[in-house]
């Protein structure tokens, strides 16, 4: 991921915390003597790997031997932001759109699962993270026992070992104050969600 010096993010926890709110990335493999496969999916970090699961129906997974390179790309808001924006357009003239995000690349080592007890596990964390947040979660255990065991038997399960992992945060950190804080203005006339949520990163950015 090119990532410019201002634009790097280090910091774990708030790596970890993007990734949980975002729940979902792009697995991303080498496609035998194609083009590589995609495949979007419910994802947990915990600890050094990525959990996961597929459609057993879905030819991603057959691509994956064990120990296959595999990049998770994960995002979060982003927004369009405008030149007309910066307080640099009036004073020069000399500025363009750009566009500002968050993500994350989590690279790692990939292998496939179909063990039913591993399965459960990942389905069960999966399902747990999701709806912990409910005010009467769901479980895994409300479905009849064999069919469960019917569901699991139609997917894979997918482990990520990681080796490497990268952040970036494109929020206007290369902009002067006055310009950021055009930006942030331009982006809370938005009714998206996602820009209101870019236009919050910002803001914490405090001063540059």
């Amino acid at each position: 991921m090119y990532t410019p010096p201002f634009n790097s993010a280090e910091d774990e926890d708030d790596l970890r915390a993007l990734v949980a709110d975002a729940r979902a990335g792009w697995l991303v493999t080498n496609g035998q003597d194609a083009a590589p496969s995609a495949t979007y999916l419910p994802i947990l970090w915990r600890d050094d790997r990525v959990i996961a699961h597929v459609a057993k129906a879905n030819p991603h997974w057959r691509e994956i031997a064990p120990d296959t390179p595999a990049l998770v790309i994960v995002t979060g808001p982003d927004a369009y932001v405008s030149p007309t924006w910066y307080a640099a357009k009036a004073e020069h003239g000399k500025v363009v759109p750009t566009w500002n995000y968050s993500a994350v690349h989590l690279t790692g080592l990939a292998r496939v699962h179909d063990d039913p007890a591993w399965l459960r596990m990942a389905v069960d964390e999966l399902t747990n993270e999701h709806e912990r947040a409910r005010d009467e979660p769901w479980q895994v255990t409300d479905a009849p026992t064999d069919y469960v065991e019917g569901q699991l038997r139609g997917i894979v399960g997918i482990e990520i070992v990681l080796t490497k992992v990268e952040g970036k945060t494109k929020l206007s950190q290369n902009r002067s104050q006055a310009d950021r804080d055009g930006v942030v203005a331009g982006l809370r006339q938005s009714d998206r969600a996602a820009e209101q949520s870019v236009a919050d990163q910002m803001a914490k950015l405090g001063p540059g």
